[in-house]
């Protein structure tokens, strides 16, 4: 087995299904939410103050700021499934095309990666996770089984004076980056 998806082990009575590809010729293998989500928009209170407060040129305070950031963080949709892979391939998330437009859901970082060695971490079995944000101007609810974004197996080159990471991946989301 080179390559694949199976569902986390705590959700494998729960009815989830595998990512598969719409069509003959396509890419992207579609993720559904494990459970209903309410993706709140990004249009809340405290963003909408620090637009009129800077509309009208007044200084936001710090804590303004503070309170309108956290109206823009994404949200991590669960999916229930986790991704195995060869060691020179990881798996990237991607949104899918319908989402911007009738969903107003994005991305936040353009692509997700997915390390081969996320598989079967110790903090999470390597569940798969989409960072969406809602910039519409409503809260949406994604509802289980619900098509969120697609993964695309890809190949990477390593440079050629490449000495190799020392560590190894002892967390998971988002543990090999910056804490």
């Amino acid at each position: 087995m080179k390559r694949g998806f199976e569902i986390v082990s705590k959700y494998a009575q729960d009815g989830l299904t595998l990512p598969g590809r719409a069509t003959k010729k396509a890419a992207g293998y579609d993720f559904c939410a494990r459970e209903d989500f309410v993706l709140p928009s990004i249009w809340k209170r405290n963003f909408i103050r620090i637009l009129w407060m800077l509309f009208h040129k007044k200084a936001p305070t710090e804590i303004d700021y503070l309170n309108g950031q956290k109206d823009l963080k994404p949200y991590l949709v669960p999916t229930g499934i986790k991704a195995y892979m060869a060691e020179n391939e990881f798996l990237m998330l991607a949104n899918r095309s319908s989402n911007p437009l009738k969903r107003n859901l994005i991305l936040p970082n353009g692509v997700g990666i997915v390390d081969a060695d996320y598989y079967n971490n110790e903090s999470n079995e390597g569940e798969i996770f989409f960072q969406l944000i809602n910039f519409g101007l409503k809260d949406i609810t994604i509802k289980k089984g619900e098509r969120i974004g697609q993964g695309i197996f890809m190949p990477y080159l390593l440079a050629d004076n490449d000495l190799g990471p020392k560590k190894e991946r002892t967390g998971g989301f988002g543990s090999s980056g910056v804490k």
